[in-house]
C-alpha cells in the first residue's frame, strides 16, 4: 500500500468530535439558556445522551472517534511496514497501544488511589484500546476478503447473540437496561466495579461490535488511500457509503434498536453512516479543495486529543477559570465566559504543546 501524507482533516474531524467533550456542550448550553435561539436551543438538546434506545448526535462522539482511529490504521500500518516492520512487530505494537490505552483508562478511573475494590475496570479508553487492538489484528493477520467476513460475522452473530440466544439467569432474550446477555457476561466475567451497577456500557461483551466500528474505518482508510483515485471521486465513495449505511442502519433498527449503551449492530451501522459523512464533507473541504485555515484550532485538539482527554480527567479547568475570571473581572458574568474561558485555557495548553511538537504518542 503507498504511504499517504497525514490527513489534515482527521485531526481536523478529531478535533471537532473532541470539542464537544472538553467544553463544547457547556459553552452551547449556556448560550441556549440566556439567548433562547431555536438553533442553539436544538443543538443544546442534541448534547444529550439517549437513555437507551435511540439516538442523539452526542451519542456519536465516541463511536466517530474510534472509527477515526481506524481510518489511521491503514496509513499507519503501512508506514511502519515501509520501515520493515514484520507483521509479528506490527501485532507487538499493536498490542502494546492498546494496553497502554486500557491502563491509561484504569488511571483515568481512578488506579491510582490503589482502591482496588471499588475501581472500574472498563473505560472509554478501554474500549477504545481493546477495539482498535483486535481490529489491527484481524487488519495484519486476514486477507480484505476475511476482513469483511469477519465485520459482517461480528454485527450479525451480535444480533443473534442478544436477541435468540436467553439470558442464563431469566432463561429469556432481553434487550432492557440489565436483563441482556452482555450485562450477565459483564456481571460474570467483567473485572473490577460496573458503572451502573448490574452493567456497563462500556463492558467486554459489547466491545465485540465496537470493534466492527474500527474495522469500519479501516475500509475509509483504505479507500482514502488509494492514489490512483482522485479527491472527488475518494470524497463521492464516502458520502454514498455514509448514505447507505444510514439507511441500513435505519432499517436495521426496527429489527434491533439502535442503542449506544447496548452498541447495538445498527448502532454501528448508523454510526459508520454520519461518521463517513461527516469524513467525506471534512475531507472534500480542507484536503481537496485545501480549504484549511478555518480549521485550526481543531487540528489543534485533534492532534493532542487523548492528552486533553487525560487532562480535562485530572485538572479542574472549570476552578482555575473561574478564579482568573473572578481576579480579573469582578462581579457577576456572563453565564457563556465560564465554558468560554475553559475552552480558552484548554486550547491555549494544546496550542502550546502542538507549536512545540509536543504529542501523546500511544
Amino acid at each position: 500500500m503507498p504511504r499517504n501524507p497525514r490527513l489534515l482533516s482527521l485531526d481536523a474531524l478529531r478535533g471537532a468530535d473532541m470539542f464537544w467533550i472538553i467544553g463544547g456542550h457547556a459553552l452551547i448550553g449556556a448560550l441556549a439558556v440566556a439567548l433562547q435561539w431555536p438553533p442553539l436551543v436544538w443543538i443544546n438538546e442534541q448534547c444529550v445522551h439517549v437513555d437507551w434506545h435511540g439516538f442523539r448526535f452526542y451519542d456519536l462522539i465516541f463511536p466517530l472517534f474510534l472509527f477515526l482511529a481506524g481510518v489511521s490504521m491503514p496509513m499507519s500500518l503501512a508506514t511502519r511496514q515501509e520501515r520493515g516492520a514484520s507483521r509479528w512487530g506490527l501485532t507487538r505494537h499493536a498490542a502494546r497501544r492498546g494496553a497502554t490505552l486500557i491502563v491509561l483508562g484504569m488511571v483515568y478511573n481512578g488506579l491510582l488511589s490503589f482502591d482496588l475494590a471499588s475501581l472500574r475496570v472498563a473505560s472509554v479508553l478501554g474500549r477504545i484500546g481493546l477495539a482498535w487492538m483486535c481490529a489491527a489484528f484481524i487488519v495484519i493477520w486476514c486477507t480484505r476478503r476475511t476482513q469483511i467476513i469477519v465485520l459482517l460475522g461480528l454485527l450479525l452473530g451480535y444480533w443473534a447473540a442478544l436477541t435468540l440466544i436467553p439470558v442464563p439467569d431469566t432463561g429469556v432474550t432481553s434487550l432492557a437496561a440489565g436483563e441482556t446477555l452482555g450485562d450477565w457476561f459483564d456481571r460474570q466475567f467483567m473485572p473490577g466495579r460496573l458503572y451502573q451497577g448490574d452493567r456497563d456500557p462500556e463492558g467486554l461483551f459489547s466491545t465485540l461490535p465496537a470493534i466492527g466500528t474500527a474495522l469500519a474505518g479501516v475500509f475509509a482508510g483504505r479507500w482514502l488511500s488509494r492514489e490512483e483515485v482522485s479527491g472527488s471521486r475518494r470524497t463521492i465513495g464516502l458520502l454514498v457509503a455514509g448514505v447507505v449505511c444510514l439507511a441500513l442502519g435505519g432499517l436495521w433498527d426496527r429489527a434491533f434498536p439502535i442503542n449506544k449503551n447496548l452498541w447495538t449492530s445498527s448502532f454501528v451501522v448508523w454510526c459508520a453512516g454520519w461518521s463517513l459523512l461527516f469524513l467525506g464533507a471534512f475531507y472534500w473541504i480542507i484536503d481537496v479543495r485545501g480549504w484549511n485555515r478555518w480549521c485550526r484550532p481543531l487540528v489543534v485538539i485533534g492532534a493532542n486529543s487523548i492528552t486533553i482527554y487525560l487532562l480535562v480527567g485530572f485538572i479542574n479547568f472549570g476552578a482555575l477559570t473561574g478564579l482568573l475570571l473572578d481576579s480579573a473581572i469582578p462581579g457577576r458574568l456572563h453565564p457563556a465566559f465560564l465554558p468560554l474561558g475553559v475552552l480558552t485555557m484548554e486550547w491555549a495548553l494544546l496550542g502550546w504543546m502542538y507549536r512545540r511538537g509536543i504529542f501523546l504518542k500511544v
